[in-house]
């Protein structure tokens, strides 16, 4: 193909991709990605048949200027990523300091109430927890190993299934802040009732304290998600309850991205827990000193980050940056 003839077929092509990079508008990477493809192949055309020309030297300078463009990009999104753990999700967690607090104050309700209930009821235990597991701990606790069942699966397949699985309760737990907060408020009760019945089994069994240094390795991070979690719902749930001065089409809309940005906040620590039971808490002779670093490590980040840190970033930002 003549020069003039590539020039003619192009042209207008090259020309609608100088307008995009100058556009004002928001670049989109993935359409600037396949500007740059496109790009690529006439430069290398050109510089196999017109090596030298004007015409290799304008595509030459063109593709470098989309490749910045895509860099820029790139590093954009990078910085959005981090952005969002270390000030937007924090400033959503200081706005929804309320709706934390009553989830945690249900949960620890219903821890209670599992623990009473398990101590008037000796059936309440099974009733909650099942036959087959208090059985199957009871058999690992005559053997002299009572927390064996952290030793039962492989380790990679345990951390795939119980990540996913807490990912999927936590989501659960938001979306049923649908019922105007009460179903949320219903997964934080069973599940608190669930863990004060699991604690009180072992308390009769003189293991407390032994279940206490295994469980809660992951255990710290794990509740206290689906703490988070269940204010996520609580979020979304008031929404609905109560719009304020927005219509209640608006407050569900804000309720419902706030309550979800909260949620995927807790992807990694939830791989982490995910982590830590499925490789860690099967250690389960290790020594005191390493358990508890953990646990209190693990306590430790969880108040620094949900209601420390946010405080320190609300009072730095301000509350003109507060979500809304």
């Amino acid at each position: 193909m003549r020069e003039v003839a590539f020039l003619k077929k192009n042209a207008e092509k090259w020309k609608e991709i100088e307008a995009f990079l100058t556009s004002k508008e928001k670049v989109d990477p993935d359409q600037l990605a396949d500007r740059f493809i496109e790009l690529t192949d006439d430069l290398s055309y050109s510089r196999t048949f017109y090596p030298g020309s004007k015409t290799t030297q304008y595509l030459n300078s063109l593709t470098a200027k989309v490749h910045q463009s895509i860099y820029k990009s790139k590093k954009e999104r990078k910085e959005r990523f981090i952005r969002f753990w270390k000030y937007e999700a924090p400033l959503l967690f200081y706005k929804h300091r309320r709706e934390i607090i009553i989830s945690f104050a249900i949960f620890f309700i219903a821890i209670l109430i599992g623990v009473i209930s398990s101590a008037g009821d000796s059936g309440f235990v099974r009733l909650i927890m099942g036959d087959s597991y208090v059985n199957m701990t009871l058999e690992n606790i005559d053997k002299g190993d009572p927390m064996a069942v952290y030793k039962q699966m492989n380790g990679v397949d345990m951390f795939l299934g119980i990540t996913f699985n807490n990912i999927r309760v936590s989501f659960f737990a938001f979306m049923m802040g649908l019922l105007i907060s009460f179903g949320t408020a219903w997964i934080l009760i069973s599940n608190g009732i669930m863990l004060g019945a699991f604690q009180y089994f072992f308390h009769i069994h003189d293991l407390l304290l032994q279940s206490v240094l295994v469980i809660w390795i992951h255990g710290t991070l794990e509740i206290s998600s689906i703490i988070i979690a269940g204010a996520a719902g609580i979020t979304l749930g008031n929404s609905i309850l109560f719009p304020g001065t927005y219509s209640r089409r608006q407050s569900f809309m804000i309720g419902a991205k706030e309550g979800l940005k909260m949620i995927v906040s807790l992807i990694p620590i939830f791989i982490i827990a995910g982590f830590l039971e499925s490789f860690v808490t099967r250690h389960t002779g290790m020594p005191v000193y390493l358990s508890l670093t953990i646990i209190i490590g693990s306590l430790t980040f969880v108040v620094w980050y949900f209601l420390i840190y946010p405080v320190k970033i609300f009072n730095k930002i301000g509350a003109s940056n507060e979500p809304e």
